[in-house]
């Protein structure tokens, strides 16, 4: 066990570590000249030769590629990764000030993606009618065709603008927040309940369920008691492997409905080729999302006794 822990949490350290060299590498190594790229595009040509060297010197880029990398690795392990070009405010004040609006609004759409991928599974499974079920079942396939921008528009045309239920932007309480929940929740539903629908199927034709048939149960005791808990287990996988997705589709969710939050952030950092805060939020997500797959690793252990059993026999091994 100690061994499976050790190389799950190696694995985690392995991912932001690559996250932040990579940034390193194409945001301070690749281009000719990264100091230009502190500065606007339409600018940068009339800026004074001595401003730049002043620049490139308070970046250490004067320094040699190496060192340059050794410090900045250094500063990120104690979460400094220094200031916002454009702002000056440190890059962990920046992502931390608008970190509990999108932390909100993630938490918020996984549980709602959760939920829905739930209902289709079950509904799917419960179904008697051949049509009914295939009707079902082409619901998880349809939220991931549909482009986060267009049902994101859809939803404010309908419910902001024509119906008026849901402010159609900013932040006015929990009313602002559904129809950003609701975008962001459809196409993370769709793997999570294509996985569901397939584990539930599985389930349903295993060797218990036909004692269970065969104790007289019937088909919603056998769905809810029998196969539900041995089927909802895939899903912990597939939602923390969906974390990405929704990060990146928190971008456009954010800058559709105008709110704050690390995606928006992000995007209007990239347009002005803000360096410190692009990889200080690319490592940050990097490491929520090694985070969130180690906490799921370490956990799937304890809810599968198969798991379990079968990390318990190559630990006998080992120790042998």
């Amino acid at each position: 066990m100690l061994r499976y822990v050790a190389g799950k949490a190696g694995r985690a350290v392995f991912v932001v570590w690559a996250a932040f060299t990579l940034t390193f590498i194409l945001l301070y190594v690749l281009p000719a000249n990264p100091v230009d790229l502190l500065f606007d595009p339409a600018e940068v040509n009339s800026v004074p030769p001595e401003v730049k060297a002043a620049v490139a010197e308070s970046y250490g880029f004067t320094e040699p590629v190496l060192v340059q990398y050794l410090d900045r690795l250094g500063h990120a392990v104690r979460g400094d990764f220094g200031t916002s070009a454009q702002t000056g405010a440190s890059v962990a004040s920046s992502i931390a000030g608008v970190l509990p609006a999108t932390l909100g609004l993630a938490v918020g759409a996984l549980a709602l993606a959760l939920v829905i991928a739930f209902v289709i599974a079950l509904v799917a499974t419960a179904a008697r009618q051949r049509w009914l079920r295939n009707l079902v079942e082409s619901l998880p396939t349809a939220s991931v065709s549909i482009p986060v921008f267009l049902s994101g528009i859809l939803l404010l045309q309908i419910f902001a603008f024509r119906l008026g239920w849901f402010p159609a932007f900013g932040e006015r309480g929990w009313q602002s927040l559904v129809l950003p929940l609701v975008t962001l929740a459809i196409p993370v539903s769709g793997p999570i309940a294509q996985l569901l629908v397939r584990s539930f199927a599985t389930e349903f034709r295993s060797g218990y369920v036909t004692t269970s048939w065969a104790k007289g149960a019937t088909r919603a005791r056998i769905i809810v008691g029998d196969v539900f808990r041995n089927a909802s287990l895939p899903a912990l996988t597939i939602a923390a492997v969906t974390f990405g997705s929704l990060m990146v589709n928190a971008v456009i969710v954010e800058t559709v409905f105008a709110r704050k939050g690390l995606g928006r952030m992000t995007q209007t950092a990239i347009n002005t080729l803000d360096l410190p805060l692009v990889q200080g939020i690319v490592v940050f997500v990097a490491a929520a999302f090694a985070l969130i797959n180690l906490v799921v690793d370490l956990v799937y252990p304890l809810l599968d006794p198969r798991l379990r059993a079968t990390l318990a026999v190559a630990g006998g091994r080992g120790t042998r």
